[in-house]
């Protein structure tokens, strides 16, 4: 028996088959696209920390990935038998098969997004809660963005898999386009010629659509992206229209003024490690502080405390003279997101979100939070400019070096106009060559008068830029001094073992001990 190859070309001309692969491309994109929208909220809730959504979503998940869609599809074409108010939607094959496709492709989705939402890296959340930015607000701007991206090429995938399997909704009479095929070579009996012919067309279909949303995946692919920096004349004429501005000196505290910041008792535990032993800490606004130690001595955990990153289990801490956090707060707790505002935060690994550019990165919680884009995106400028940065404004963070992204994190942190900013190990990040250009940027903050709290690795710096040095171990502050203090006083030897000072020459010490004040 020979392949009738006229037989074969002619069926690409029949308007049968080509109405047909109408039918799949709209079954397939309306199950893909209803099923992807589906499967997120399912692979939402499955991460969720209730058990009242968590439980229910991820058992649909494991019965619909287990039942053969085949199977699903016959039950629901004969549901009405059981449910006669189902009967005019359901017993057209179009709408039960799509029906079909939406439950079963919603549960393999979901694990799909799922993997998507936990490749998000932690920092990136992190980030958002120290700009102020609510949970949902997390999820729109800066985590479903990410996840996408990450799930896409499977979503892809996903796709032609939908194509395919719309072939099974054949035995519910639906004509697309293997129940057109069986029709003809029940007439016929050139069965070989038929199939082929089906195959092609499937063939076409997933290729265009397949196509298509390859372009989408590389248009969203930002390591594809050519570093978009403005040449020398561009950069000029963006900073002349820039306006004027003048750094202002922060006051120093008035006598009896409440101070910028206060710690009082804090305790924090992981488990069963205690962390912070009860800290007591004032800082007070124009203050440069910072925060040394040996590692595991919960410099880091201070610090993550002060902006709510972590809660509290004792003690209260205090902006301004006003409670700011408490062991009893909730997390969202309107009073403590209205208080990170005021709180600027730079991490150690930058936490830039890689789907933003320069621009959108610093624009982004002024934006959220009601500023107007223009004058959000104009304060975004004069930002990269401080730190030098004006004409890589369009670049997108990876496009940078490490010392570049700190200082856009840096910008970023400033955006909200904080009256006090942290910095967690900003350097320890860093090739020894590019921690010069970030420590500068922080020198001239210093100097400009704003409120500083830096936990550092980098002593020299510490000890030139601050007006007091905390020295934590053990989840205590042990002493808490003057830069000269810890440089000539007889109780700092610890403090100058660890930074590797020399200790004083006979007669070359300054006050007595009793010098030193408390952690209060």
């Amino acid at each position: 028996m020979q392949f009738d190859w006229s037989y074969f070309f002619s069926l690409f001309s029949l308007s049968d088959f080509w109405a047909a692969s109408l039918t799949v491309i709209e079954l397939s994109t309306l199950a893909w696209f209803l099923g992807m929208l589906l499967g997120f909220v399912l692979a939402s809730a499955k991460l969720s920390r209730s058990p009242l959504l968590r439980i229910p979503a991820s058992i649909y998940i494991w019965f619909f990935r287990s039942i053969p869609l085949l199977v699903l599809v016959v039950f629901i074409y004969n549901l009405p038998q059981l449910l006669p108010g189902t009967g005019p939607i359901l017993s057209v094959p179009f709408y039960c098969g799509l029906l079909a496709l939406v439950v079963t492709e919603a549960a393999y989705m979901a694990e799909i997004h799922r993997g998507g939402l936990i490749s998000v890296a932690k920092g990136q959340k992190e980030a958002g809660r120290a700009l102020g930015i609510g949970v949902f607000g997390l999820q729109r701007l800066i985590v479903i963005p990410q996840a996408f991206r990450i799930s896409l090429p499977t979503l892809i995938n996903e796709y032609i898999t939908v194509v395919k399997l719309t072939s099974l909704v054949s035995v519910i009479s639906l004509t697309e386009l293997l129940t057109v095929g069986q029709r003809l070579y029940a007439q016929n009996f050139l069965v070989m010629e038929t199939l082929a012919a089906v195959g092609v067309y499937y063939v076409l279909i997933v290729t265009v659509f397949g196509f298509a949303l390859q372009r989408l995946e590389n248009y969203l692919d930002l390591s594809q992206r050519t570093p978009q920096t403005l040449d020398s004349l561009s950069a000029r004429g963006l900073r002349d229209n820039l306006p004027v501005t003048t750094p202002v000196k922060t006051a120093t505290a008035a006598k009896g003024a409440a101070p910028a910041l206060q710690l009082q008792g804090v305790h924090k535990r992981y488990g069963d490690h205690h962390v912070l032993k009860g800290i007591d800490l004032k800082v007070h606004s124009g203050e440069v502080i910072s925060i040394i130690g040996p590692s595991g001595s919960g410099k880091t955990s201070l610090i993550r405390t002060v902006n709510g990153l972590e809660a509290i289990e004792q003690g209260e801490i205090l902006l301004f003279g006003e409670s700011f956090i408490n062991a009893d707060d909730k997390p969202g707790n309107l009073r403590v997101r209205q208080g990170v505002r005021r709180i600027g935060m730079v991490f150690q690994n930058f936490n830039l979100f890689p789907h933003l550019t320069l621009l959108q990165n610093i624009s982004l919680a002024p934006r959220y939070h009601g500023a107007g884009r223009a004058l959000s995106e104009q304060r975004a400028c004069q930002l990269l400019d401080k730190v030098g940065l004006l004409e890589h404004v369009h670049k997108y963070p990876h496009q940078l070096s490490g010392g570049q992204q700190q200082r856009v994190a840096i910008a970023r942190a400033m955006a909200m106009d904080p009256d006090i900013l942290l910095f967690d190990e900003p350097t320890s990040a860093l090739d020894p060559e590019l921690v010069g250009e970030v420590l500068s940027v922080i020198a001239s903050l210093a100097r400009e008068g704003m409120t500083l709290l830096i936990v550092t690795h980098e002593m020299d710096f510490a000890l030139s830029i601050s007006d007091r040095v905390i020295f934590m171990e053990n989840g205590l502050v042990q002493l808490d001094a003057s830069p000269a203090a810890i440089r000539q006083e007889p109780g700092a030897q610890r403090v100058r073992r660890f930074i590797g000072l020399q200790e004083p020459q006979a007669g070359e010490a300054g006050a007595s001990p009793e010098c030193f004040v408390s952690a209060g």
